[in-house]
Order: structure tokens, then sequence, then C-alpha cells
């Protein structure tokens, strides 16, 4: 499959979506040689300063690492399993934190939620400028906390690999099934619990 296809995999959804919405998909095949616009970047950052927070907390905080600096290096020899073989190929990388506790000692039970909306306002705005976006979780929570002395008060919740779109055939022949197999979501009727 070319990576001209790759780009339109709109969801078959069961409501009209806006576009932006239904184009969006999170590929692990990144070109690694294209860099990111950095007015691109800068917009998706500021789509996710601008999400909503439980009492404007803005509970979130964001390292952002450009391949080839040392920052996306630590990033990187942090990553396990399948990520540590597809992720390095992204333009960027970018660890999301929740501030889990505030300066004043107090839990923030929500602030992991807020973070969430945070980055689906990041992978929407980066989508809509023609970036890809792939969410991770399998990482070294403490590698990451001690390569950048994160604060206990912040953790890690998150990997954001952001950049253009690559090879698919690049990648580990299991990865590349997944990068091409049909998009499916559980039906919404079996979402929905209660709908009264």
């Amino acid at each position: 499959m070319a990576i001209a296809e790759l780009s339109d995999r709109a969801a078959d959804t069961s409501a009209r979506l806006l576009p932006v919405l239904a184009e969006r998909w999170s590929p692990r095949a990144f070109d690694p040689t294209a860099s990111v616009d950095e007015e691109k970047l800068t917009a998706a950052l500021e789509a996710a300063r601008w999400s909503p927070s439980a009492g404007n907390t803005q509970p979130w905080r964001f390292i952002v690492a450009r391949r080839g600096g040392a920052a996306f290096a630590a990033i990187e020899q942090n990553l396990v399993g399948f990520n540590a073989a597809w992720a390095g190929s992204a333009s960027v990388l970018i660890v999301a934190l929740a501030e889990v506790i505030d300066s004043d000692g107090n839990a923030r039970r929500w602030a992991t939620y807020d973070l969430g909306q945070a980055i689906a306002h990041l992978s929407i705005q980066a989508h809509h400028d023609g970036l890809h976006v792939h969410q991770m979780g399998g990482f070294v929570v403490e590698g990451l906390r001690s390569a950048f002395d994160i604060d206990d008060r912040f953790l890690p919740v998150s990997i954001t690999a952001l950049g253009t779109l690559g090879d698919p055939d690049a990648l580990p022949e299991v990865l590349r099934a997944r990068e091409l197999a049909p998009r499916t979501r559980t039906a919404l009727d079996d979402l929905v619990v209660v709908n009264g």
C-alpha cells in the first residue's frame, strides 16, 4: 500500500463526524528524514494549551524533543516493546505529564483526564495541519523521571510520536500488518451502557 493510500483511512462511522475526526488515525510508519514545520508544532501545542480543564487548572506539562537531539535520544532509550522499533522515526517525541499533586500538596484526581483532553486537542490540530500522531503508553516511567529530573508532583502518562507518514514497508512484519489492517472500533451500542 502506497503512502498516498495510507493518508486516506477515514473511519466508517455510524454518524457524520467532522472530517478531521473521521480521518485521524495513528500510524507507526513515520518518515525518518522529515522534520516538522515549527509553526505546525507550535499550533499543536497551542491547541493543547487551550483545551478545557477542571477549574481551569491546566495540569499538563510537555517535554518536546526533536529527532537528533539529546532529549529525543533520552526518550527513545526509555521506550519499551514494539514502540522502540518504530517511534525513533518520528520527527518529534512529546512526553505528556500530568500534575497529579498541586503546589500546595493537594491531589488532583482529574489531572490525567485533563491531560488526555489536551493530547486529544493536540492530535486533532496536528492532523488538521497534515501531521500524524501516535500515542504510546509503553515506556519506563522512572527512566524518564531520572533523565529529565521530573518532580514527583508530575506523572509521565504518555509519549506522543508526531511527524509525517512514512513507508509501512520499513516496519517489522507484525507492525506492518497492523498498519495496513482495516480500522475498527467497538460498536457504539456496546460503549453506551445507559442511554435513557
